[in-house]
């Protein structure tokens, strides 16, 4: 385990080295998940490329710090983790809020970031009356409270077998959240529109969406690469909101096969 204080939090995160000449990827992770739900594709991509994969402000081992949170928050300390390791030009990898993470920092730190892969994501994710809604239910309920129905919209029917053990350990990995930063996050994600921003991006961009995404679906996804220029689209079928979980060799080679046709750096 690897930590580093940065922006006055500790933020938990991993570094897989390769040589000098391989390209970075960062991980940015979904909403009450941390950086574990990319092991399947990471151990795809180690000695291929750098790897930067991270617990963003209130999930999983590091802090949610003092007050609210918001998606400036989770972009600083994104940019200040890059730059703790002088890595530039990175291709971050973001997936659902860690998309909208991925989008930011290449709007405010176009200096970092060479190319973007955005996953079952969008320039602005629901509404008020949504995000207000689900702040609510937690506050009064918990995250276990409300966890069937959000793992309905992360993972396909048959993906979601009590039967299934991996099912079981990331329905723990939602509940275990602290709600603090589960909740600093919903309205962090409400209170963000992208879409000036994101229009005006100037890096390569591919956005990747499982086909019975429930979050997250192709429509928005479809606006998304719709709204930046020049960006690529691809679906993933039988995947939902996780692809990284559901379909990590599908996904890996989504990468590859985009990071191959990148320019030089």
């Amino acid at each position: 385990m690897q930590f580093a204080r940065l922006n006055g939090v500790v933020i938990h995160h991993q570094v897989i080295g390769a040589a000098p000449d391989r390209p970075t990827i960062v991980f940015a992770n979904s909403l009450g998940t941390d950086y574990r739900i990319w092991r399947d594709v990471i151990v795809r991509l180690v000695g291929d490329f750098a790897i930067i994969a991270y617990d963003k402000r209130g999930h999983g081992l590091s802090e949610a710090g003092p007050g609210e949170i918001t998606m400036d928050d989770h972009i600083d300390d994104l940019a200040a983790l890059l730059d703790h390791f002088d890595a530039k030009n990175a291709i971050v990898c973001g997936l659902s809020v860690g998309g909208m993470i991925a989008q930011g920092l290449a709007a405010k730190r176009p200096d970092l970031v060479r190319a973007l892969i955005l996953c079952d994501t969008g320039h602005k994710i629901g509404t008020q009356d949504m995000w207000d809604a689900r702040i609510a239910a937690i506050t009064e309920q918990g995250i276990a409270g409300i966890s069937d129905a959000i793992l309905e919209r992360w993972f396909t029917k048959s993906y979601r077998s009590a039967d299934n053990a991996d099912f079981t350990g990331y329905r723990l990995m939602l509940e275990r959240t602290p709600v603090q930063g589960y909740v600093g996050t919903c309205a962090a994600i409400r209170d963000t529109d992208l879409t000036r921003t994101s229009a005006e991006l100037a890096v390569p961009a591919i956005c990747v969406v499982g086909t019975e995404d429930g979050s997250t679906p192709p429509q928005l996804v479809g606006e998304l690469a719709r709204l930046i220029p020049g960006a690529m689209y691809q679906e993933i079928p039988g995947a939902a909101h996780l692809p990284c979980i559901e379909k990590p060799v599908e996904l890996t080679e989504i990468i590859k096969a985009f990071i191959d046709r990148l320019p030089s750096a």
